[in-house]
């Protein structure tokens, strides 16, 4: 064997190196799961501090019988549980918030559709009405309540002095003081304070749809019925959707309008789950089943979130996820 052979050995037993093109698409998929790691911890380590580990010990509490002073000693188990469905309070809170549901969906909404159409044409002034229907969400809960238990007040309040004047005293009552008339008193105030937004939630999906097609709708001879049913409605399905969810959360979640307007009575009438929790754990200090009455609401409005979800707004967020990878 020459010397040039045995200098050449070697080199033949040398694996050849990867080309310098075939790892970049591997530094660069690591470089951006660290950058995307990066912006993640952060958020992931104040959600774990502050709506896992709440939700986590308001658990662990709930399976004692606990005041909230001390360490929690006295395990009872599932009592707390057993008990919400033995209450009649906790039972007509399920009651009212499926009736605050309903009103909800299907008279606020449809009342906040309809002001978003019709400001969404060419009237003059339009912005003005915008703002003046907008500004009640603007006020906070606590505002919002105190006014309106002026004006709901009995006797000396705006609302029977309005009617009055108009020879509709009959009409007028008690208002936020009667078992009847509380809840439908207290969708009032409800509707007035939120429907702002859902309006400008659907006025900005309406100015989304194409001027185009209902011109080329209005030149086949579709009506404005046919116009709103045919593709106002479809196109804005997504916005629609998305509304619902949120007015059924918040309808579900009620709290501080009804705390400051009737603190739930009368006679527990317009109680609703936050009001009896906050009732339970800071005014009779029973904790225990308080944090159970807390993770009773908090797996509904999660069953809810996760149902309307998968059969709801699937379609859309397919249509977003579609959207985003076709992007890469």
């Amino acid at each position: 064997m020459t010397s040039t052979q045995i200098n050449e050995a070697p080199a033949l037993a040398k694996e050849p190196a990867a080309p310098a093109h075939n790892r970049r698409p591997l530094v660069r998929r690591v470089r951006d799961w660290l950058t995307a790691f990066s912006f993640t911890v952060p958020a992931l380590v104040l959600f774990a501090l502050f709506v896992l580990t709440p939700i986590l010990y308001a658990l662990y509490v709930s399976f004692f019988n606990w005041g909230g002073f001390g360490t929690p000693s006295d395990f009872v188990g599932a009592d707390n549980y057993t008990r919400l469905f033995d209450d009649p309070v906790f039972l007509g809170d399920l009651w009212r918030g499926l009736l605050l549901v309903v009103f909800s969906v299907g008279l606020q909404l449809p009342f906040a559709l309809a002001m978003a159409v019709l400001l969404n044409q060419k009237l003059r002034g339009r912005a003005v009405y915008r703002m003046l229907f907008f500004a009640p969400y603007v006020l906070s809960e606590v505002i919002t309540g105190v006014l309106f238990s002026m004006i709901f007040a009995p006797d000396d309040g705006l609302a029977d002095k309005v009617l009055g004047s108009i020879g509709l005293d009959g009409l007028g009552g008690l208002w936020f003081a009667d078992q009847d008339w509380v809840l439908p008193t207290l969708f009032l105030v409800m509707m007035w304070k939120y429907f702002g937004f859902h309006m400008m939630l659907y006025l900005a999906g309406l100015q989304g749809i194409p001027a185009e097609l209902h011109e080329a709708a209005r030149i086949d001879g579709a009506g404005p019925w046919q116009r709103f049913r045919n593709i106002t409605l479809p196109l804005l399905g997504p916005t629609i959707r998305i509304s619902v969810f949120l007015s059924v959360i918040g309808a579900i979640q009620l709290f501080d309008l009804v705390w400051v307007t009737t603190q739930g009575g009368p006679d527990h009438h317009s109680e609703t789950m936050a009001v009896t929790l906050f009732q339970f754990g800071f005014k009779r200090y029973q904790i225990g089943y308080a944090s159970a009455m807390s993770i009773a609401m908090f797996l509904i409005s999660l069953v809810f979130a996760l149902a309307y979800q998968r059969f709801v707004l699937r379609r859309d967020t397919e249509g977003a996820l579609t959207t985003m990878r076709g992007n890469r």
